[in-house]
């Protein structure tokens, strides 16, 4: 059965009011209301798979927490798991700003990589 969802875009400031058409496999047909390319392709990606930035603090060796996140977008679906992978992988101390404290964060091609400078913070 094909279906209409509503959805504001959250690619840049203007914050369109979507209207995305699915057939009856749930593929995009349509998208209205959106004043630009970015606003179709967003819509088009959450519907039908989407994906986030992971954001959340990492473990530093020897005490405290550090700032990270994915260099790139992974599943949604896979968002806690990264996170309790990210909660178990402790940063080194004294690691610069970007980088990267795990590679392709469960086969998702995203590291994940420091975002607060640890030097001089020992």
């Amino acid at each position: 059965m094909s279906e209409i969802r509503k959805m504001t875009c959250i690619v840049c400031p203007m914050g369109c009011q979507l209207v995305v058409n699915l057939d009856d496999n749930g593929n995009v047909t349509g998208v209205a209301n959106a004043n630009c390319k970015r606003g179709v392709a967003y819509a088009a990606t959450e519907c039908v798979h989407p994906m986030r930035t992971v954001t959340g603090t990492a473990p530093i060796a020897g005490g405290g927490v550090v700032p990270v996140k994915t260099d790139r977008t992974v599943p949604k679906d896979l968002m806690i798991a990264c996170m309790m992978v990210i909660n178990e992988t402790p940063v080194p101390a004294n690691a610069p700003m970007g980088t990267i404290v795990i590679r392709n964060i469960l086969g998702t091609g995203a590291n994940v990589v420091t975002t607060k400078d640890l030097l001089g913070f020992n």
